[in-house]
């Protein structure tokens, strides 16, 4: 009788259990900083991770100032074919999903956001695609441009069923809105705080015909691997500067210090790096002509007597050239003026003393070797004819032959020089 009322009372502990839905996993990863290649590798594998674990729902915590459009197409298109569902966390307080990461949050099967958390601002300028310049044919591609990031992102909040009014705003008029209001007009779906809040939140919520179980499920976590870490710290505007810096240092000091061979290796290997690089980060045009232009004015200055005001030139041309290497009105390409200042003092510097000292030394007449010997006059050590003689030339005694007899201390002058003697004349009083 005992191990029959046992047995009943499991049974429907177990059946309680099964009604009310027995704990899971989910998991997570962790979007901090702009959008690059390595971000959207990430989030490839943290999605394939998610499905081969069989988890619950994957959750993007997300705070970012934008990043460049290829890598958020990659995302957008991993998280719109995503078979676990995806949902996107706009956390902590005071994070935002700006550019880059509105088209991101918009893509998820659920977005949310924490409280005094803001998205919009989606500006294809912001994605590292403005062509820049004054001319009709730039205005043009920046308009197709700005077209196409409105219809890409109309079709992502459609596809989500989310405001799509506010998404084209987003990206025609760069429309920034907090959490709370996100979540009035349903541009997002729920407001968070905290983790535990939001798996509260998502539990029961059906996403693509799943019932999502996610009370006191458990967190699996997804980190970014070593060479993920690397690649974002890496794919920086200001990783990109310091290499433009190496490259510049390393190759003009090897062409005013031939010989070096290290600062010309080091500086080619930069370069090669750093264009690499440009040909995805959003490079100025203007903001690197200004740069070349100051390393000429640094040079031309060695030669020229301007007595600095070429060099004035090229710190001025350096700083502006520096500010404007990258689009500033992206937060996720600015240069800041803590490095910008102290690179320009560092280069100013480099080329007034070290570049400069180097070019004048390539200038001063040589002091050492055959060539300093012709033209010398001095007396002769002993009689010298024909058949050969002595001289003394700082400190050092030659063999000399003069085709007319030359006595001791008359003095001679070196006209040229035959292996290890020398020729002498009879220098003229």
């Amino acid at each position: 009788m005992k191990s029959f009322q046992a047995a009943a009372f499991f049974a429907t502990l177990a059946v309680t259990g099964l009604a009310a839905g027995t704990p899971d996993r989910v998991a997570r990863m962790r979007i901090d900083g702009p959008i690059g290649p390595a971000t959207a590798d990430y989030v490839v594998r943290a999605v394939d991770r998610a499905e081969t674990e069989g988890v619950q729902c994957l959750i993007i915590e997300l705070d970012t100032p934008g990043g460049l459009l290829d890598s958020t197409k990659t995302i957008v298109q991993k998280l719109l074919a995503s078979p676990v569902p995806t949902v996107v966390h706009v956390t902590p307080a005071g994070a935002t999903a700006a550019s880059a990461g509105c088209f991101i949050t918009l893509a998820a099967d659920v977005a949310a956001m924490a409280p005094t958390t803001t998205i919009g601002a989606a500006h294809p300028v912001a994605l590292g695609g403005d062509p820049g310049g004054d001319s009709k044919p730039d205005e043009t591609l920046r308009a197709k441009f700005e077209n196409y990031a409105a219809s890409y992102i109309e079709a992502i909040a459609a596809r989500r069923h989310r405001n799509v009014e506010w998404a084209r705003s987003a990206v025609k008029d760069s429309a920034s809105i907090p959490a709370a209001q996100a979540r009035e007009i349903q541009v997002v779906d729920l407001i968070a705080a905290n983790l535990p809040e939001l798996l509260d939140r998502l539990d029961g919520r059906e996403v693509n015909g799943r019932v999502l179980r996610t009370h006191g499920a458990t967190v699996m976590e997804i980190p970014m691997t070593a060479r993920e870490k690397a690649f974002q710290a890496f794919w920086r505007p200001e990783i990109m500067f310091l290499l433009m810096l190496v490259a510049l240092y390393g190759i003009v000091g090897e062409l005013s210090n031939p010989g070096a061979v290290l600062p010309g290796v080091a500086g080619l290997i930069a370069l090669i790096v750093a264009l690499y690089m440009a040909a995805i980060l959003p490079v100025n045009t203007a903001g690197a002509a200004l740069i070349v232009l100051a390393v000429l004015l640094f040079v031309v200055d060695v030669y020229a007597p301007t007595h600095g005001v070429l060099t004035g030139g090229g710190i001025i041309a350096f700083f502006l050239g520096a500010l404007m290497l990258f689009d500033r009105t992206d937060p996720a390409f600015r240069l800041s003026l803590g490095l910008i200042l102290p690179a320009t003092a560092l280069t100013a510097l480099f080329f007034i003393v070290i570049v400069g000292a180097g070019l004048r030394a390539q200038r001063l007449p040589v002091r050492a070797g055959r060539e300093i010997l012709l033209g010398q006059v001095m007396p002769a050590e002993a009689r010298i004819d024909a058949s050969g003689g002595w001289v003394r030339i700082e400190g050092e005694r030659w063999r000399a032959t003069c085709e007319t007899v030359v006595d001791k201390d008359q003095p001679v002058e070196v006209i040229g020089i035959e292996g290890l003697t020398l020729k002498v004349k009879p220098a003229t009083p």
